[in-house]
């Protein structure tokens, strides 16, 4: 593939609505779309998510925990026992909020990480801290507004700031993270433009997809610089407590309750399936909040609080962190050998202390985009750089997860990949 039709299979944010308008046009119903729908975007990740499940293939792009730690059959008694003894409460509508038991024992989450000052009043429990990212644009941001994010960082966040119309601004990231530096530059830079910054949105803990950690050091920096600038954080922490030494990174909450509104999510400590978070938020804030997130859910699902509750409750839920965390550990270890074992010279990596992901670098002039078809023919499966920057321009950057892969098929998949990479890297040195 040339590097003129490399460049013409990336298509703008632009061309690509202009697209679906006219393909859509076939229908009078598609004139009904506000402007916004034509910014919701189909995320790569989910993609790729749908094409490792085919027999055969190692999937290196989930970045899914792993379950089998956990006393399933237990839990089945647990779910038993809810519906039977209280299935009149769990199968009925609840509190818009959440049920008080569940933001207490967040609270007690948040306090095995560093944050101790947290009010149950304060916390309102969400579908994932997906949605609570989706009601966080909807109530503080307009169209045109300006959110800065790290480059690289979460899709989800991507397509759900991006569907409000929202200008994503990336900052550059280094090996401690978030430059504070950058962050002030960039400030200054876009309010001489005139745009309006509303939020700082960061994963410091373990960023998906880069594995990178904030610096302690950096963390007071980055919300002085915010509070000074009237910027909000919203501070996603789905990884903090998997650091592998057991000594989590305190977040940027903690000691901040004005300037910092706090995402968790119990879908990395616990199980996805549930489908429950919360959203730790200034109490200044919280009624909007609150009231946004009762108008698209009504309420969280009673059922699924009551088993989390009863999970928190009743088992030795940080047995089983340590537990994630001395896996999750020699997973880690095994991608970064097989790495250093296969990989060609030209290809560097991050190398986490925590979390899921491991981020690789190419060369430039390497388009990661394409090659994800190749490694699906060798049997390796990744999720390609580009889908993690609001930019759209190429990519060399592509990440891998361990978390849910055993040692011998990271091996194996590192090994069916390294080809694929070493063509690419041998074709774009011409």
């Amino acid at each position: 593939m040339t590097s003129e039709e490399t460049t013409a299979t990336v298509l703008t944010a632009e061309t690509q609505a202009a697209l679906d308008r006219a393909v859509s046009s076939t229908h009078r119903h598609e004139a009904l779309f506000s402007d916004r729908a034509f910014h919701i975007k189909q995320s790569a990740v989910r993609d790729v998510f749908d094409i490792s499940i085919r027999p055969g293939l190692i999937s290196l792009a989930g970045g899914s925990p792993y379950l089998r730690s956990l006393p399933l059959a237990e839990l089945g008694l647990s779910a038993q026992r809810i519906i039977a003894e209280h299935g009149l409460e769990a199968l009925q509508y609840g509190a818009g909020q959440g049920m008080e038991e569940l933001r207490i024992q967040a609270c007690e989450v948040m306090a095995a990480e560093g944050i101790t000052d947290a009010d149950p009043a304060d916390i309102v429990i969400t579908t994932g801290s997906q949605s609570a990212q989706d009601v966080a644009a909807k109530v503080f941001c307009n169209p045109g507004d300006v959110v800065l994010c790290e480059d690289p960082t979460y899709v989800g966040a991507l397509n759900a700031f991006e569907a409000y119309e929202v200008q994503m601004h990336a900052l550059p990231v280094d090996s401690e993270g978030l430059v504070p530096e950058a962050l002030e530059e960039a400030i200054a830079s876009l309010r001489k433009q005139g745009k309006t910054i509303k939020m700082l949105y960061i994963i410091p803990s373990f960023n998906n997809p880069s594995g990178v950690t904030l610096a302690a050091r950096r963390r007071p920096r980055i919300v002085e610089i915010c509070a000074r600038a009237n910027i909000l954080i919203l501070e996603d922490n789905p990884y903090g407590m998997l650091r592998f030494d057991g000594n989590p990174l305190v977040p940027l909450r903690a000691g901040n309750p004005d300037d910092v509104l706090y995402l968790g999510s119990f879908s990395k400590i616990f199980a996805p399936g549930v489908r429950v978070g919360w959203a730790l938020v200034p109490r200044h804030l919280h009624r909007r909040f609150y009231l946004a997130c009762e108008a698209v859910v009504l309420c969280p699902s009673p059922l699924t609080q009551m088993l989390v509750s009863a999970y928190l409750r009743d088992y030795d839920w940080m047995q089983n962190i340590r537990d994630s965390r001395m896996l999750y550990a020699s997973r880690c270890a095994a991608m970064l050998a097989a790495l250093t074992e296969e990989l060609p010279d030209g290809v560097s990596w991050t190398v986490p202390d925590g979390g899921f992901f491991v981020w690789l670098s190419l060369p430039e002039g390497v388009d990661t985009y394409p090659l994800l078809y190749e490694a699906i023919d060798a049997g390796v499966v990744f999720i390609p750089g580009a889908a993690f920057s609001p930019s759209d321009e190429p990519s060399n950057k592509l990440r891998l997860a361990f978390s849910a892969v055993s040692e011998e098929d990271i091996a194996e998949g590192v090994r069916r990949l390294a080809p694929v990479l070493r063509r690419a890297m041998d074709h774009a040195a011409g």
